[in-house]
């Protein structure tokens, strides 16, 4: 389709609403001139920041050269960067600002085509007064996906009013490294669950219009030492069998759209300018069809960072051709490419691969339309119902660790004398991830304070339990190191009944903080001076509440006798405070597990479950433990839940087969109680060496007392595919070993089972996660 003709309603071809987004696309593609075709494949980002104001990498630095918008946009632009979430403005006002923008576009290019606009929406809409949901890594402690579908549907509706059309989340990177700052923005360590709840997330955000967006593809969370930036040293099949698995899950079940890369290298080849996996894989073995969207500066790192460019242009033109379609969040390394087409340095038909994608999107949301709907709705962005839906997902992730002689629930009604001890009490932006409002954008806009309403754990307390004479000491901070805070905290635990020892971290960006992007550890000892505040209170003698609110996990080296009870929250949002102190008083039930382990020791290293045997402690092998304090998976709950011993309905299964693997879970308590059914696979023999246990599947049941609810798991052999010696995936025949527990190391039975046939080599098509039905028994 390449005619301009008018169609019957007086408009050209490409705005021809009867055709397909695909005819309408390359309709207009044939009336772009080259320097038209690259702007479509390129942002603009109006701000603008000094070196401690950053939000982005080298924001200050390679933002400085960006040229005025009338110049960058006059032949079009591909999308727009974050016009609502940039400069801090009322609702009404941003939403203007953007119409006004996309006007422009429409009066002042010749074909009037609007952008793309995007914002970043990893905890939220990332714009002054939008509702603060939980962190991601708290969306896996829930392991809810349908809580978390339902976070990323009033996500997405937010955006969609306000006239934005791509949000830049999931974060689907697999944690590798406790030590890297960006833990918080992951779902945690393992992939069934990256994949299952980052999933969901997406189909929330589809679901709602907006082009979600999967990052960082890939390999970002595995970089050296846990460094931001640091280059990534994987072999394939980690790669292919850990890292890839929740994009490969994403692309195939959730309707995604579009895929954002990772700035690292692997094995010293970065992202950017990989055919193999922007094109070969991504498109070629799992059908993507969207578009591939650079991180901010990526293509302009192929020269300064990584040095596989000669300048912008070649840098431009490695990654057009590796197959990623949009420079973000402005155009460096893109202008130029048209003149390398005249020149006849690159095909033409590379650069309209890239904007035939663009367009096609384009058209699918309205803005190739002879009318095209670009002005938003001045929407409340933090009405009672977001906020019910953080709190309820804020209350559906917090671990309950330890509860030692029953210390926990606290009577709601006690009057003893608690002191709440610790940074984290009275720290609001505690309960925000680095990539909310508040801390991603506000702190040089002091003036504006957080922009919404953050009850602190404080608060949260002294309502949750009214009658108790509460006092309250910092004793420590989070990023100075000083002690002389910890008598006046020693004291107050002396003269209290209870200590509820609130610490963590303080999340930020670049340094800014303890936790987020570029806020990266040495080691997991809790920061500041927290350490020896625990150490100190813990000595005093007074029984202790350890509430750990963090983006990452800290070492739990504390000797067991001397905490009774321990909670972890996972950076929970803005109601997350009142959900922490539901735990305590029991008007919660806890229901979150651990999406990442609490390690026993300091030190970096390998802490993550998801290893071979080898990851494991062997005596007389090394003097380095490797058991977690808490393992992957690990979480209590008030009250009693059986889950009875699983029953397998075949001895064998063919190495195409299935087979169903059922129990029964029953709440033998008094107390309304949630209880999460995890099916793990083991592999006693293969070509390779396989992890010791690994999720495959998992159920989430909530039960009134004396309900009890059929929880049944479709098995397949291809749950244990795994990459060969020779780097294909294959299902192997013999002995695999299923089983279910309440965490990975806390198992209810155990299922071996013969696999029979020939062994296969499968593909995207295998079977990744059971399917799971879930029914009142």
């Amino acid at each position: 389709m390449t005619d301009t003709a008018p169609s019957s309603a007086g408009t050209a071809s490409w705005q021809d609403t009867t055709r397909t987004a695909t005819e309408r696309a390359e309709a207009l593609l044939a009336q772009l001139t080259v320097e038209e075709k690259v702007a479509q494949l390129t942002g603009y980002w109006f701000d603008k920041r000094g070196a401690g104001e950053v939000v982005a990498p080298m924001q200050d630095t390679l933002g400085a050269g960006r040229p005025p918008f009338e110049v960058a946009a006059r032949d079009g632009l591909g999308h727009l960067t974050r016009v609502i979430g940039t400069t801090p403005a009322p609702t009404e006002e941003v939403v203007t600002r953007l119409a006004d923008v996309q006007r422009v576009l429409m009066r002042d290019t010749r074909l009037g085509i609007p952008a793309i606009a995007h914002e970043e929406c990893l905890t939220g809409v990332n714009a002054l007064g939008a509702t603060v949901y939980p962190a991601p890594i708290a969306w896996g402690a829930s392991f809810d996906a349908a809580l978390t579908q339902r976070i990323g549907a009033a996500i997405g509706a937010d955006l969609r009013a306000l006239g934005v059309h791509q949000g830049l989340s999931p974060v689907l990177d697999v944690v590798r490294d406790y030590r890297w700052g960006r833990v918080e923005e992951t779902i945690g360590e393992d992939p069934v669950l990256v994949g299952g709840v980052g999933g969901a997330y997406v189909r929330g955000l589809e679901d709602a219009g907006i082009i979600a967006t999967l990052k960082h593809f890939v390999g970002y969370s595995a970089s050296l030492s846990g460094r931001n930036h640091a280059p990534v040293a994987v072999g394939p099949r980690e790669l292919a069998d850990v890292l890839l698995v929740p994009f490969e899950l994403a692309v195939r079940d959730s309707g995604v759209r579009s895929v954002m890369n990772s700035y690292s290298d692997l094995d010293g080849l970065p992202v950017a300018a990989d055919r193999h996996l922007l094109t070969d894989l991504l498109r070629g073995e799992w059908g993507f069809t969207g578009t591939v969207v650079s991180d901010y500066w990526a293509v302009a790192f192929l020269a300064t960072a990584h040095r596989v460019a000669r300048d912008a242009a070649h840098a431009g033109r490695l990654a057009l051709e590796a197959g990623l379609d949009v420079e973000l969040p402005n155009g460096m390394c893109f202008p130029p490419l048209g003149e390398m087409v005249r020149a006849g340095d690159l095909d033409v038909a590379v650069v309209d691969t890239a904007v035939r994608r663009v367009l096609r999107q384009k058209a699918e949301l309205g803005l190739l339309d002879a009318q095209p709907a670009i002005a938003g709705t001045a929407v409340d962005l933090d009405p009672p119902a977001n906020r019910a839906l953080a709190r309820e997902a804020a209350e559906a992730s917090v671990v309950l660790l330890r509860n030692e002689g029953d210390l926990l629930p606290l009577s709601a009604q006690t009057r003893r004398r608690i002191a709440v001890i610790g940074p984290t009490a009275d720290t609001a932006r505690a309960l925000l991830g680095c990539y909310s409002y508040p801390v991603h954008v506000l702190p040089r806009h002091p003036e504006l304070g957080l922009g919404i309403d953050v009850p602190t754990v404080l608060d949260a307390l002294r309502a949750e339990f009214p009658h108790a004479d509460i006092v309250h000491e910092r004793g420590a901070d989070f990023l100075d190191a000083d002690e002389s805070g910890i008598p006046a905290a020693v004291a107050a635990a002396r003269d209290a009944d209870l200590v509820i020892l609130t610490v963590g971290d303080l999340p930020g960006m670049f340094g800014r903080g303890t936790s987020g992007e570029g806020c990266d550890a040495t080691d997991l000892t809790l920061p500041g001076g927290q350490s020896a505040l625990v150490d100190a209170v813990l000595a005093v003698g007074t029984p202790v509440v350890l509430v750990t609110n963090s983006g990452r996990p800290y070492a739990f080296d504390h000797p067991a006798s001397t905490v009774p009870a321990a909670v972890q929250a996972f950076i929970p949002g803005e109601e997350g405070a009142a959900a922490v102190a539901g735990v305590l008083s029991g008007r919660v039930n806890p229901g979150g597990r651990l999406p990442v382990q609490i390690p026993r020791i300091a030190g970096g290293g390998q802490h993550v479950y998801l290893g071979a045997p080898l990851t494991r402690t062997i005596d007389r092998i090394s003097n380095l433990p490797t058991e977690p304090a808490f393992p992957f998976g690990h979480g209590l709950s008030y009250g009693s839940v059986d889950i009875a011993p699983g029953i397998l309905d075949a001895e064998a299964i063919a190495t195409d087969g299935t087979a169903a693997l059922s129990t029964v879970v029953r709440n033998t308590g008094t107390s309304t109680t949630p209880v999460v059914v995890q099916l793990y696979v083991s592999d006693p023999v293969a070509e390779v060496a396989r992890p010791v246990r690994r999720l495959v599947g998992f159920a989430k049941a909530t039960l009134q007392p004396g309900a009890a609810a059929a929880i049944a798991f479709t098995v397949s052999p291809e749950l244990a595919a795994y990459t060969g010696i020779d780097l294909r995936r294959r299902v192997d025949a013999g002995t695999l070993v299923f089983s279910l527990g309440r965490s990975s190391e806390d198992l209810v039975s155990e299922h071996a089972v013969e696999v029979v046939g020939d062994a296969r080599h499968v593909g995207a098509e295998r079977m990744i996660v059971a399917p799971v039905t879930v029914a009142a028994d």
